[in-house]
């Protein structure tokens, strides 16, 4: 995250959003001659019931102290849906804070047992989605699985994680969209400020998808991913809180041919030695592992 992006986020996300209204989408007519891809400000701000000044006020960060309504009428012209708009909401309502130092993150023993006891791929992710201890079956599934790893980095930098996903560019803007709203407002979190560094500088598609803002719940779903033994797994994925970690479970339905396919990978892990189970131990530097 630029020091820009910490100085006026409300004004970056503002920027962002109306960069991805189309005029048409506003009710307007295109014309000609336009230099930006979105709504210009005085198209917002006239929509939005607005003086023009005191939209750019509130983009150039003059101006931090916005309304409910105001936000409100311009969640609606940049069609922001309900998760946005609170979104929107938050970055106005925040304000400076000391720093703190943020706990490390640390899987609770009863985890460990659990993760040992479920016949499913599971595994415990922070909220940067560093992988903090998973399973043998997990691992199973795909060795990015391995405490240590960064699930958003893999991802994004990893081809064999690329082909693992069948639909990697949908993959790829929901898990950038949902770290963004992991990282929320705590913008000067090391481990965020470290992994938005690194991908920024390493990944042309991570620096187009931070760039739109979009915010999203990366939460319950089905799933199709090709293993390279196994072949193609249809999978339920469950995030279960616990603390302030994510407990994350990949099931099959009952009798498929993918939970047939579970079942196998399941017959293979138990025959090969793996460091599942613990904390972080291999791949990946992750902040804040016991």
């Amino acid at each position: 995250m630029s020091d820009d992006d910490r100085a006026n986020p409300l004004g970056d996300y503002l920027r962002a959003r109306r960069a991805l209204v189309t005029p048409q989408q506003a009710g307007l007519a295109p014309g000609t001659n336009r230099r930006v891809p979105g709504l210009r400000r005085e198209e917002v701000a006239m929509l939005a019931g607005i003086s023009a000044d005191y939209y750019l006020r509130l983009e150039r960060g003059r101006d931090r102290n916005p309304s409910p309504q105001v936000l409100e009428s311009l969640a609606r012209v940049l069609h922001l849906d309900e998760l946005e708009q609170e979104y929107l909401l938050g970055l106005a309502a925040a304000r400076p804070r000391p720093r703190r130092r943020r706990k490390p993150e640390r899987v609770p023993a009863r985890l460990h047992q659990l993760l040992a006891s479920v016949q499913v791929p599971a595994f415990v992710e922070g909220r940067a989605f560093d992988v903090l201890a998973s399973n043998r079956l997990a691992v199973a599934l795909s060795p990015r699985l391995q405490p240590g790893y960064n699930r958003l980095r893999s991802l994004l930098l990893d081809p064999e994680e690329q082909a693992f996903q069948q639909d990697w560019t949908r993959s790829a803007e929901g898990f950038v969209a949902a770290f963004r709203k992991s990282a929320g407002y705590d913008v000067d979190d090391p481990r965020f400020v470290e992994l938005v560094g690194e991908l920024a500088l390493s990944s042309e598609r991570f620096r187009t998808l931070w760039a739109r803002h979009d915010i999203r719940a990366l939460d319950g779903g089905t799933t199709t991913v090709n293993h390279p033994v196994v072949g193609e797994l249809r999978l339920h994925r469950d995030k279960l809180p616990v603390d302030d970690l994510l407990l994350v479970l990949y099931y099959a339905d009952q009798g498929s041919e993918s939970d047939e396919k579970l079942r196998l990978l399941a017959a293979m892990a138990h025959t090969t030695p793996t460091p599942a189970d613990t904390g972080a131990q291999t791949g990946d530097r992750v902040t804040g592992c016991p």
